[in-house]
């Protein structure tokens, strides 16, 4: 923020009349707490305005959109916001490829391999795309399951991998108890998002576990709790 040079100034600051002095040496044993501070302000700096398609707007979680799927249970949808946070912090996670790449046509899962350039799998690739990263091979599976609308062609059955679609096979699949080895939609519930997480981790590695945490891993219980009051509001 700018200094207003329209305000008066004064001689003495009242800082200096209750015996504050700003000098390094006096700072240094607060400087840790610093970033944390900032972290905590930036997740809970909540931008949606009326008519607004960007959920949060920071250094820290870049540009996260609604969702493209309007209705659903809204402990799930704050999952899936969460989810896609940590996986695809991106405007137009949608559209992205692993390795920050985008593509335009999403009449059906893109497929393409990108190569892997850090973490335990570096020198391989991997087909993750869309806003959940979806391996090619994931998506197939649970589009079979839980795809709304899927277009039988002369090659076989296809499934279009547009937003709104990406968001109904996921919601379905996590809203699936029989799929996992928890209730998820019981213990969101009963504010048990740690432990939730640690079971996703398996399939998004972002989650926790240490396999590909990133820069958002430790903060993802929060912000789940901050996008369910959101969504809670809504």
């Amino acid at each position: 923020m700018t200094q207003d040079s329209s305000l008066p100034t004064t001689k003495s600051s009242p800082l200096k009349k209750r015996g504050f002095r700003f000098q390094s040496s006096s700072l240094k044993k607060y400087w840790p707490l610093f970033p944390i501070l900032g972290l905590f302000l930036i997740i809970g700096l909540v931008l949606e305005q009326p008519g607004s398609h960007l959920r949060f707007q920071s250094p820290l979680l870049g540009q996260l959109p609604d969702l493209a799927m309007s209705d659903g249970d809204p402990y799930i949808r704050a999952l899936m916001l969460t989810i896609s946070a940590s996986e695809s912090n991106s405007k137009n996670s949608y559209f992205l490829l692993y390795g920050s790449k985008h593509v335009h046509d999403l009449g059906q899962h893109p497929n393409q391999c990108r190569p892997i350039k850090t973490g335990p799998n570096q020198g391989q690739c991997s087909t993750a795309a869309g806003r959940y990263q979806f391996l090619t091979s994931t998506w197939i599976e649970k589009a079979v399951k839980y795809h709304p609308h899927p277009h039988q062609t002369n090659h076989g059955m296809t499934y279009s991998f547009e937003p709104q679609y990406q968001d109904i096979v996921v919601y379905r699949w996590l809203s699936d108890h029989h799929q996992w080895n928890i209730d998820i939609l019981a213990l969101l519930k009963e504010d048990r998002v740690e432990e939730v997480l640690t079971e996703l981790s398996n399939v998004w590695t972002s989650l926790g576990n240490g396999i590909e945490d990133n820069s958002m891993t430790p903060y993802l219980p929060s912000l789940y709790r901050q996008l369910l009051s959101e969504e809670l509001r809504n």
